[in-house]
């Protein structure tokens, strides 16, 4: 049981490292995202690879994952921040294409 618990905390700090570093270089992240939720979130859905997996993933394979899991959390939504006028002028940008 050790193991498990020692294993948690390391995914745990390798994630949050990495998120703490993701989220100080992009504004938007700083705006949209909540780092401690985000660390929770992505070590509950890293902690569903194997010990072996996980340790297999090198840091920028594992940064770049974090990074288009993150970019999807601070756009997700977006949409529904808009005013009425601006979602009339995205509908109309989004027919003429």
């Amino acid at each position: 049981m050790p193991e498990v618990a020692n294993y948690h905390q390391e995914l745990s700090n390798r994630i949050s490292a990495i998120v703490e570093k993701l989220i100080k270089g992009n504004s938007l992240y700083q705006v949209k995202l909540n780092q401690q939720e985000m660390i929770e979130i992505l070590v509950e859905l890293f902690g569903q690879f194997s010990p072996e997996e996980m340790r297999d993933l090198t840091e920028h394979e594992l940064t770049r994952r974090i990074d288009k899991i993150l970019v999807l959390e601070a756009v997700s939504g977006t949409l529904n921040d808009l005013t009425p006028e601006q979602i009339k002028m995205y509908d109309e940008a989004v027919k003429r294409k």
